[in-house]
């Protein structure tokens, strides 16, 4: 199931205008995000009262200079459940000059998990935040530096992720780790059911509902398996469970979806090819073009012998484990594919072309479309793994233009391009016309 931005978005409108004309579908899941967002939000401005009436409207001197010095922080603390903590702890914030741009509370069974924007003196350093705090009455304090998108309130944010995982099912990872913050997301696929030895399915110790243990979140996963969130350094609240899990039943809920976008290209001999997006219903084709590959070329890409493309195939076009392009002919055969796969807080870059379509830039072309791709999402940087005697991977990665580094031992190469927000869209295709867009 595909739509455009435009039917997603209007029925996201109308979700609040009309009701009873939403969907179903969609309308349980997006309602608990909402639902979810909205605990609590304040805002807390320096000049919150009426100029005095000689007041001209002038900044008075260094003021630019002050607003220019000052950072951004989100702030989460635990303060005790009862009256005036929140209120010490604000007023601890104000002398020292910092400004509660938002606020969010969490209540817990002991004591309540307040999450702060914060504007505060430049000058003023993380381990100073923290002390402050813990003297106002806060305990279990994280703090990390925020920029100019944690500005978005809540329901706008989570609408907005709400809408990207509607509209590509490989949004899905992306859109819980930017909900949660650093994390690592784990796809733990279904087990063979009924198989010697086997205790069934990977979500059978998983009720529909899922699980919440501190800083480790489990939840199934619409396709079979579960879903794991791990984040280490700050427990989950139970706002952020109920979050996650609306986005994965409105995953669930939508079932299997690619953006219909695909680019058709016109190589120098005249013959015509597609780029689209794949996933696992093309594992048919995929396989055929891996039986069509020569054993060096299958070497290259999984650095050894491939003896069952299958164990690679159903993985590699999971939307759960990432973004696959995949080049086809007129004909619609498939005979490249380049696939974007989430590794914790890394992401991969690889390819496959076919021999007969090789040195024609079908390469760098999936290369320079995976690597934009990694950059709308906000990865700082892609690695790929290839042999060292890969000239053509690594050319690939050279003709990107960005900055590289390489660590290779005993064979293995691994190159990592490091992204800017101006990273290509798309390495062009040499010789070749793009003729068109749907």
């Amino acid at each position: 199931m595909s739509r455009d931005l435009s039917d997603v978005t209007d029925a996201l409108t109308h979700l609040f205008a009309h009701g009873p004309a939403v969907p179903a579908m969609l309308l349980a899941p997006v309602a608990a995000l909402i639902a979810t967002a909205g605990v609590r939000t304040r805002w807390s401005q320096r000049h919150g009262q009426a100029p005095p009436p000689d007041d001209t409207g002038a900044r008075p001197p260094g003021a630019e200079a002050e607003a220019e010095a000052s950072a951004l922080w989100r702030m989460r603390t635990t303060v005790r459940d009862a009256p005036g903590s929140l209120a010490a702890l604000c007023a601890a914030l104000a002398d020292r000059r910092i400004d509660i741009l938002s606020l969010q509370t969490h209540p817990l069974a002991e004591g309540t998990v307040d999450e702060f924007l914060l504007r505060a003196p430049g000058e003023l350093a993380g381990s100073e935040l923290t002390e402050l705090v813990t003297e106002a009455g806060g305990a279990h304090t994280w703090t990390e530096r925020a920029d100019a998108h944690d500005l978005v309130d809540a329901p706008t944010r989570l609408l907005g992720l709400a809408t990207r995982t509607a509209l590509d099912a490989a949004e899905l990872p992306l859109a819980l780790r930017q909900l949660l913050g650093r994390c690592t997301i784990r796809s733990l696929p279904a087990s063979t059911a009924g198989s010697a030895g086997s205790a069934g399915s990977a979500g059978d110790d998983v009720p529909p509902q899922g699980t919440l243990e501190d800083t480790v979140l489990r939840l199934r996963a619409p396709e079979g398996g579960v879903i794991s969130v791990e984040r280490p350094y700050l427990p989950f609240t139970p706002a952020e469970f109920a979050r996650a899990r609306a986005l994965v039943e409105l995953d669930a809920r939508l079932g299997p979806r690619l953006p219909r976008g695909r680019d058709e290209l016109t190589l120098s001999e005249g013959r015509n090819i597609t780029v689209r997006r794949a996933d696992t219903r093309d594992v048919e084709a995929a396989r055929a073009m891996h039986e069509r590959c020569s054993a060096r070329t299958l070497g290259m890409r999984y650095h050894g012998p491939v003896g069952d493309a299958d164990r690679y195939l159903n993985h590699l076009l999971s939307p759960r484990f990432g973004r696959t392009l995949a080049v086809q002919t007129a004909s619609g055969r498939i005979v490249g594919l380049g696939h974007l796969l989430w590794d914790g807080d890394e992401t991969e870059v690889a390819l496959l072309v076919e021999d007969a379509w090789q040195r024609r830039g079908v390469g760098a072309e999936l290369l320079g479309r995976l690597v934009a791709m990694a950059a709308e999402t906000g990865c700082e940087s892609v690695y790929a793994v290839t042999q060292a005697s890969n000239t053509g991977m690594v050319a690939a990665m050279r003709g990107l233009g960005l900055p590289l580094d390489y660590q290779i031992e005993e064979g293995t190469l691994v190159v990592t391009a490091r992204l800017t927000p101006a990273s290509p869209a798309a390495v062009p295709l040499p010789h070749a016309e793009r003729i068109g867009t749907d």
